[in-house]
């Protein structure tokens, strides 16, 4: 509890508030997200996409292998920022939820169900000692009864829904950009531009398809689908 000099520290203990009402450890958590590379999910009435970008930080690594964007259930994807092992046992986590509710009620599971449960596991790490809060948030897509669905889970518990969202490095001038040039009566088309030009609009790296991962769903199916190299080639010389 106290430091050098007689300073009270209070982010020695997960479960020690300041003065101010912080959980200083939640704070660092939500900060290893921040730092995270960008994603960017858009809907609209009839479909959703989620683009993200990603940092190859050697030439020497494949970066083929290098996942950002995964999916969870055949109608629903996740993108992840902050720390990926993290977020790799939250989105097994939440492939085993929405399996077992399929088995259990012979239907899909609705995405604000799954995101909640979710986020009640990332609030029980929260409030207890001896553990630490989950260093990752996670970016969800999906199509369900309700229609197009976008949501986000934080280390601290909350989940939110949003109509267009950034997420991760960028994020500040990526949210303005969709603020300005959002609608809901995108076309698919339109919807993906607007997704991977606020990627490119965020950051000084230029965008190629070696380092931006696209995802989508369509009403048509509602079938998550991970868009190829070639396609996404395709879309980012349609925006230039």
């Amino acid at each position: 509890m106290f430091g050098g000099g007689g300073q009270i520290k209070y982010d020695r203990a997960l479960t020690v508030f300041s003065p101010e009402g912080r959980l200083y450890q939640v704070e660092y958590a939500l900060e290893a997200v921040r730092r995270g590379t960008l994603a960017v999910a858009v809907k609209s009435k009839e479909d959703v996409c989620l683009a993200a970008q990603i940092k190859i930080p050697s030439t020497l690594m494949d970066a083929d292998e290098i996942d950002k964007i995964f999916q969870v259930d055949e109608h629903i994807g996740v993108a992840i920022s902050g720390l990926h092992a993290d977020s790799r046992a939250l989105v097994d986590y939440a492939r085993v939820q929405g399996q077992s509710f399929r088995l259990t009620y012979d239907e899909p599971v609705r995405l604000n169900m799954l995101v909640k449960t979710i986020a009640d596991v990332m609030q029980q790490y929260t409030q207890y000692g001896g553990i630490r809060p989950w260093g990752c948030a996670l970016f969800f897509i999906g199509i369900d009864s309700v229609g197009t669905q976008i949501y986000t889970t934080s280390p601290s518990g909350i989940y939110r829904s949003f109509k267009a969202y950034a997420m991760g490095n960028g994020e500040a001038t990526a949210r303005e950009y969709l603020r300005t040039n959002y609608s809901e009566d995108l076309s698919f088309e339109d919807l993906v531009q607007l997704a991977l030009n606020s990627v490119k609009e965020a950051n000084d790296d230029e965008s190629t398809k070696e380092n931006i991962r696209l995802s989508y769903i369509k009403s048509k199916d509602k079938k998550f689908t991970i868009a190829s190299k070639d396609e996404i080639e395709q879309f980012l010389n349609k925006s230039e």
